[in-house]
């Protein structure tokens, strides 16, 4: 079995919340910083949710604001692959996820699963060729509503997607910010999606991640159907929680 495993391709995924490129309360712009951190990481893809694509007013006031969407500065050179999907558009700007990917991105869809009212959310589906393995790998970029009831809708749809979408057999990682603080999306996707959460497989819980200078919610997770995976963790409270209020999850997955 071990033979197996260290012969598949590997593929290392971490995702964050970035709330915008702001600290807390919106205190700070580090979003600089930010991408120094994610690329220390050196995750071949990365799972963004609160990606700011445009906002005129801060490119105004703020002295370091790039010129490209956010998206675009954190890929820079190190992801020449990703696919954004806007959630949220006000008057200034949108908000939404975000896919980077150090390998092609041959197809993307973002579905918009917000409920009626003023919450945006969506999910980003995105098909990536690795090298070296036969399948294409689904990934699904989640950030979920608030509330229990909004969240509950929003999970039977994304089960829909994980059927309607993609082959049966083919590798999957859905990952992101659940906002599922009860902890009610394991079984949901498990029963309706064959989904397993990375955490709970490898330690019987799922990480705490939030808040991440002293996490106490498990809102962030990432779940795999059709691959495995190898020492799944929460990034360190240094940097990370000074650049988000979620703690960054990583894992090797094998494919």
């Amino acid at each position: 079995m071990s033979e197996t495993v260290s012969s598949a391709p590997q593929l290392t995924v971490m995702t964050v919340n970035i709330h915008k490129g702001f600290t807390s309360f919106n205190r700070k712009f580090i979003l600089p910083e930010l991408r120094d951190a994610v690329r220390k990481v050196g995750a071949d893809v990365v799972f963004l949710q609160e990606v700011l694509g445009t906002h005129d007013d801060h490119g105004k006031k703020i002295e370091d604001w790039p010129d490209a969407p956010h998206y675009e500065f954190l890929a820079d050179s190190i992801w020449p692959q990703f696919a954004y999907g806007r959630n949220m558009v006000y008057p200034k700007g949108h908000h939404g996820n975000a896919v980077m990917s150090k390998f092609p991105i041959v197809g993307h869809q973002n579905h918009d699963v917000s409920i009626a009212g003023p919450e945006k959310r969506g999910l980003l589906h995105c098909v990536v060729r690795v090298p070296g393995h036969t399948q294409d790998v689904h990934v699904i970029c989640v950030h979920l509503g608030l509330a229990e009831n909004h969240r509950q809708q929003q999970l039977d749809l994304l089960c829909k997607i994980t059927h309607s979408e993609m082959p049966p057999e083919a590798p999957l990682i859905v990952a992101g910010d659940f906002n599922d603080w009860r902890k009610r999306a394991h079984d949901i996707l498990w029963r309706e999606a064959g989904l397993r959460e990375i955490f709970v497989t490898a330690y019987g819980e799922s990480a705490k991640t939030f808040p991440a200078i002293f996490p106490v919610l498990s809102l962030d997770r990432i779940y795999v159907r059709n691959c495995s995976v190898h020492l799944p963790v929460v990034l360190p409270r240094r940097p990370w929680a000074h650049l988000s209020d979620h703690a960054p999850l990583a894992a090797e997955i094998h494919l």
